[in-house]
């Protein structure tokens, strides 16, 4: 059991700094100044609900301030997909799963796990020498600045916080072996649930093939920019390290939901220009401008094709849980399974599309340098995209329901009138 933990615990991060490695590496961070390892651990941390710290000094002359709060949801997706795969593959001879025994496994799992996270929040933390233009050199006032600055020799570095990151990352692994219980059709169960089984996974096995859909929708739009429009390595960096960032936001303001953010100074969402654009539209006024299907189109007509595209993706998974139900199950039950594992989906994903940054560089103690600071926020509007949710769930797992009444089930043993004429026994005739 000891093995398949660390087999398990292995392949995941594994396949998480594969991934992220790659992405930053198509972001242009190996030119780093010896700090590309420390970086890509940081990254992989971030991956699970690590927060990682900001912080810089030039002597007691200034001294640099930032926080980031974001997830690279591309790499936490596959890092959950790797390691729940090699969680259940033990598994998949059993037919019932023993509670103890189940129990163990995630144990095993969950503390190797956070042993691996606290080395390598040991890892993710580097300090960078800070190149700085403070304006007009012409300016008097600028040019005394430079060169205190440059005499100060300033620094921006990063530390994890362990404390925070090994809770987070607590809650992470928990959360993935829960849902690769959930959803895999083939993977015991512990006999006092497995009556609950045909409500619980069709609909959340549907779910997950909704978003993966999603990902796999942008994964193509993503390969014809790159293909198309230029700037390959930049929409790689994007596509490796923040797909679903960009793909989920897309489904939950394509059922109705919206984001609020704002977008200032020279730092900028590495997403799609629209979205920079209405973050932006706000100018200076304090006030954060709102994503949503409406403000999207304002900039770019073709936003309103996001509506369409979640109405047949989410009709069809809805179809798809309707059709892998037993067929005792009624349309108004899909509707119900349906509508609450949507409102639960969109619960668990909208908050993983946060991003919190800001930066800034003080002199003196007082303010910011003009030109030197910036903060990127977006923040999903929670209740409005699960309220959507639930609503999209219900409307389309009825309709799935109704669709699926003339679909055999598999292990279904048609009736009479449904089987063809040559399969049907020959009536015999009275005294036969």
């Amino acid at each position: 059991m000891a093995v398949q933990a660390l087999a398990a615990v292995v392949a995941g991060y594994v396949a998480m700094g594969v991934t992220a490695g790659l992405g930053l590496w198509a972001a242009g961070a190996a030119d780093l100044p010896g700090g590309f390892t420390a970086v890509l651990a940081a990254v992989v941390v971030m991956a699970v609900g690590g927060q990682v710290e900001i912080a810089g000094s030039a002597g007691s002359f200034a001294g640099t301030q930032g926080e980031l709060t974001a997830m690279p949801l591309t790499v936490t997706l596959v890092g959950a997909l790797v390691t729940g795969a090699v969680f259940l593959r033990p598994l998949r001879h059993h037919a019932v799963a023993r509670p103890g025994d189940l129990a163990a496994r995630a144990a095993a799992v969950t503390a190797l796990w956070l042993a691996a996270l606290a080395g390598l929040c040991a890892v993710a933390r580097h300090d960078f020498p800070l190149a700085l233009d403070v304006g007009d050199p012409q300016e008097p006032l600028s040019d005394l600045f430079g060169e205190l600055l440059e005499a100060a020799d300033p620094t921006v570095g990063f530390r994890t916080l362990v404390g925070p990151t090994l809770g987070y990352g607590l809650l992470w692994i928990l959360g993935v072996l829960l849902v690769a219980l959930l959803v895999s059709r083939r993977s015991p169960l512990p006999a006092r649930v497995l009556r609950h089984q045909e409500a619980v996974r069709p609909a959340a096995s549907a779910m997950l093939l909704l978003l993966l859909a999603y990902v796999a929708v942008g994964l193509v739009i993503g390969l014809v920019v790159a293909a198309t429009k230029g700037h390959a390595a930049e929409t790689f960096a994007v596509l490796l390290l923040g797909l679903p960032n960009v793909s989920w936001l897309a489904l939950g303001v394509g059922i109705g939901g919206s984001w609020e953010g704002r977008v200032e100074g020279p730092f900028g969402l590495p997403m799609p220009q629209l979205l920079d654009a209405v973050l932006r539209g706000g100018g200076e006024s304090p006030d954060l401008s709102t994503v949503d299907l409406s403000s999207l189109a304002a900039v770019d007509g073709r936003a309103w094709w996001l509506l369409p595209i979640a109405a047949v993706l989410v009709l069809g998974a809805a179809f798809v849980a309707a059709v892998r139900s037993p067929a005792h199950v009624r349309p108004w039950h899909h509707a119900m399974h349906l509508g609450l594992a949507f409102a639960l989906t969109m619960l668990a994903v909208a908050p993983l599309t946060l991003v919190e940054a800001r930066f800034g560089l003080s002199i003196l103690g007082i303010g910011d340098l003009a030109g030197l600071g910036g903060e990127v926020v977006l923040r999903p509007d929670l209740w409005r995209n699960v309220g959507f949710a639930l609503l999209w769930g219900l409307v389309t797992g009825f309709l799935a329901g109704v669709l699926s009444l003339g679909v055999r089930r598999r292990g279904q043993v048609p009736s009479e009138e449904q089987r063809p004429e040559e399969q049907r026994p020959e009536e015999r005739q009275p005294g036969e």
